[in-house]
């Protein structure tokens, strides 16, 4: 057993892959993911945030979020004028992330790709480490909720970890990075009906893609509609 599937049942509570990943100890997690950045979680974290270009008074979503982090780390961009809401599968996580919840954040268990609200509701939805969770043939229908949601001129921010490009390395972490897609990011994002407006790599493995919804024009929204 890889060192990367030991972290990974450890952090999801021994989960397999047909209850999805659901987190089981969001503690442990929070403190594997604490050791796992070096020290350098709120620096990744708020680089991220700031990659979203989340700004005060703006209503975000973070799709994924297991106990929260992200999403206090968006709560205090948004400032108390802002709200975010934090959803996940995982009803132990959704209560860990309540209880951490700064005055700006609500948190609430639903799937990615049957968002619990109305058509263009944010100003911006954030989704970190969470793609590989869902999936294979539900990670586009989860895209598209994420699209769904947003409001016109609404921004999308989307990271998960790049595999190694060692083959020591991909043995040693194994599972933890076994189904990630994010290879296949760029095409799911594009075929939800985004625009990509800017995509990278940053430290720690992490790559990151930022979108827009694409414009439909009045004559493609009335095919659309038609029977």
């Amino acid at each position: 057993m890889g060192l990367g599937h030991r972290i990974h049942r450890g952090l999801h509570g021994g989960a397999c892959d047909h209850d999805g990943g659901l987190m089981h100890r969001p503690r442990l997690y929070e403190t594997t993911a604490a050791i796992a950045f070096g020290g350098l979680r709120r620096v990744v974290y708020d680089n991220l945030v700031e990659l979203s270009a989340a700004a005060p008074g703006e209503r975000v979503l973070d799709v994924g979020c297991g106990p929260g982090y992200l999403s206090r780390r968006a709560a205090r961009a948004v400032g108390p004028a802002g709200r975010v809401e934090g959803i996940d599968p995982s009803p132990e996580a959704i209560a860990y992330a309540t209880r951490s919840a700064p005055p700006n954040a609500t948190f609430l268990v639903a799937a990615a790709e049957h968002l619990p609200h109305a058509d263009r509701t944010f100003d911006l939805v954030i989704s970190s480490f969470a793609i590989h969770h869902i999936a294979p043939d539900e990670r586009g229908a989860a895209l598209r909720e994420m699209r769904r949601v947003l409001r016109p001129g609404g921004r999308l921010l989307i990271a998960d970890f790049r595999p190694p490009r060692s083959r020591f390395v991909s043995r040693l972490v194994g599972e933890a990075v076994k189904h990630n897609p994010v290879g296949e990011l760029a095409s799911l994002v594009t075929g939800a009906g985004f625009v990509i407006t800017g995509r990278g790599d940053r430290r720690h493995r992490l790559h990151y893609i930022q979108a827009v919804p694409a414009r439909v024009s009045a004559a493609d929204a009335g095919r659309r509609a038609s029977p």
